[in-house]
C-alpha cells in the first residue's frame, strides 16, 4: 500500500461484520412485518414459507456470527457469498409477498450501497448483477398478495404507507451502518497515518544508527591512543599527585567509552542473531538499574515490583535493556530540571502484559505527550531526541506499546507495556 495515498476501501472483513449485524435487524423486521400484517391486518399471507424463510436466514447468521469468531482471512470472494445468501432469502420472502409490487423490494439496494464501499469494482458488480437479476426474476414470477379490497383495505393507500414503511428503514439502515463503515474508514486512515509515521522514524533511526556504527569504528582508535598515551603521562609524572588523579579519572573514562563500543558491538551482533537472554523479571529489572545508577551516580531510583513477580522468567530481546535504560535517564534529566533526583520504577505482571513505569520529579509534559516520541523532538536543551523514539520503536517491534502521562504525585510517568506472548519465556 502506498502510504501517501491510503487506500479508501474498508475491506471484505469489515463489510461481513456489518452486515452480520443488519442480518440480526432484518430477522428482527421480517418477522415482525410478518406478524402486524397477518394478524394486526388481518390479510393472509403464506406464514409457513415466510417462517421458513426468516429460519434459513437466522441458522446462516448463526454460521455467520460463528465464523466471524475464527480468525481466518476473509476474503472478497466470502463478502459476496454472504450478500448472495441475504439477496436470495430476500428474494424468496418477496416472492411470496408480490414480488416486484411490494415495495419492501427496494431493500435489494441496500448491500449495492454496503459492498460499494468495501470491495473492488468487480465485487461490486457482481452483487449489483446478482440484485439485478432477482429484481427481474421478481417481475415475472411471483405469488400475488391478496386482493385488498376484498379484504377491507385501500389497496393504493395502504402501499403508500408500506413504501414509507420501506423508505425510513432503508433510511435508517443506510445511515446507521454507513456511519459504521464511515468509522472504521477514519480508523483505517489514522492508522496509515501511523504507518506512515513509523517507517519516517524508523527511516530516520536506521540513518542514525548507520552513523553510530561508523563513528564507533573509527572512534575505537583514538581511544586505543589516548590510552596509550595516558599510561605513558601516568609512568612519566607519576611524581605529581594532583596530575596522577586527573590521568587517573581521564583513564577511568577512556576505559568506560571503550566499554560502550564493547556493548554496542554486542548488541548489534544480537540484533543480527536476534537471540534472546533468558532471565527473570527481578533479575532483568535489577540489571537496568544497576547500570544506570553508574551512569547517574547522582540519581536516586527507587525500584518496585509486583508481589510475586520477581521470579517471572523473560525472554529479553535485543534493545529492550537499552529502551528501559533510557527511559530511566530520561528521568533522571527530567527530575534534575526541579533540583530532584529521584526516579521510581514499577515493575510488574498485569493479565497478559508486562508493565515497565518509570516515573520522574520533573515538571511533566507542558504540551501533547504524543509529540514526545518525535524523533529528534527533545525537552532537553542538549539533547538529542533519541530516547523515546528508541523505546517507542522496540515497544512497536515486540508488538508492545509506550504510553506517556502525568504522574500522580506529579511529574511525567512513562509507561512500556509488553505482551507476555512476546518477553515470557514459556520454557
Amino acid at each position: 500500500m502506498n502510504a501517501s495515498r491510503p487506500h479508501l476501501r474498508l475491506g471484505p472483513r469489515a463489510l461481513v461484520r456489518t452486515l452480520a449485524w443488519l442480518r440480526l435487524t432484518a430477522i428482527a423486521g421480517q418477522t415482525i412485518a410478518v406478524l402486524v400484517v397477518a394478524y394486526g391486518l388481518g390479510i393472509p399471507l403464506p406464514q409457513l414459507q415466510l417462517f421458513a424463510g426468516i429460519g434459513v436466514l437466522s441458522v446462516f447468521a448463526a454460521f455467520a456470527a460463528w465464523r466471524l469468531g475464527r480468525s481466518w482471512h476473509v476474503g472478497e470472494a466470502e463478502a459476496v457469498a454472504h450478500i448472495a445468501v441475504d439477496t436470495l432469502v430476500l428474494g424468496y420472502l418477496l416472492y411470496h409477498t408480490g414480488g416486484a409490487a411490494n415495495p419492501f423490494v427496494t431493500l435489494m439496494l441496500v448491500p449495492i450501497a454496503l459492498a460499494a464501499a468495501a470491495l473492488s469494482t468487480r465485487g461490486v458488480a457482481a452483487v449489483a448483477t446478482l440484485a439485478g437479476l432477482a429484481y427481474l426474476l421478481l417481475m415475472r414470477w411471483s405469488v400475488p398478495l391478496p386482493h385488498l379490497q376484498a379484504a377491507g383495505y385501500g389497496g393504493f393507500r395502504l402501499i403508500v404507507i408500506g413504501m414509507a414503511v420501506n423508505f425510513a428503514i432503508a433510511a435508517l439502515l443506510l445511515g446507521v451502518f454507513a456511519a459504521r463503515l464511515a468509522g472504521a474508514l477514519r480508523a483505517q486512515q489514522d492508522e496509515v497515518q501511523r504507518v506512515r509515521e513509523r517507517a519516517l522514524r524508523d527511516e530516520g533511526i536506521l540513518a542514525i544508527a548507520t552513523q553510530a556504527a561508523g563513528a564507533a569504528h573509527e572512534l575505537n582508535t583514538p581511544l586505543s591512543t589516548m590510552r596509550t598515551l595516558l599510561t605513558e603521562l601516568k609512568r612519566e609524572r607519576g611524581s605529581d599527585a594532583a596530575l596522577d588523579e586527573d590521568l587517573e579519572l581521564l583513564a577511568g573514562q577512556v576505559e568506560r567509552c571503550r566499554g560502550i563500543l564493547r556493548e554496542m558491538a554486542s548488541f548489534g551482533k544480537m540484533q543480527l542473531t536476534q537471540t534472546p537472554e533468558r532471565t527473570t523479571l527481578g533479575a532483568f529489572v535489577h540489571d537496568c538499574t544497576e547500570r544506570f545508577r553508574l551512569l547517574r551516580p547522582e540519581a536516586e531510583a527507587s525500584v518496585e515490583i509486583g508481589e510475586g513477580d520477581a521470579a517471572l522468567p523473560l525472554r529479553v530481546q535485543p534493545g529492550l535493556r537499552h529502551a528501559l535504560i533510557n527511559l530511566l535517564n530520561n528521568a533522571a534529566d527530567a527530575s534534575a530540571q526541579n533540583d530532584s533526583g529521584r526516579v521510581g520504577l514499577l515493575a510488574r505482571r498485569e493479565r497478559g502484559w508486562i508493565e515497565l513505569r518509570v516515573r520522574d520529579q520533573g515538571p511533566g509534559f507542558t504540551e501533547d505527550p504524543r509529540n514526545a516520541t518525535m524523533l529528534g523532538h527533545s525537552r532537553k536543551h542538549d539533547g538529542l531526541g533519541l530516547g523515546l523514539a528508541l523505546a517507542e520503536a522496540t515497544a512497536e517491534r515486540l508488538d508492545g506499546e509506550l504510553s506517556l502521562g502525568h504522574a500522580p504525585d506529579g511529574g511525567a510517568e512513562i509507561c512500556l507495556r509488553l505482551p507476555l506472548s512476546a518477553v515470557g519465556d514459556r520454557t
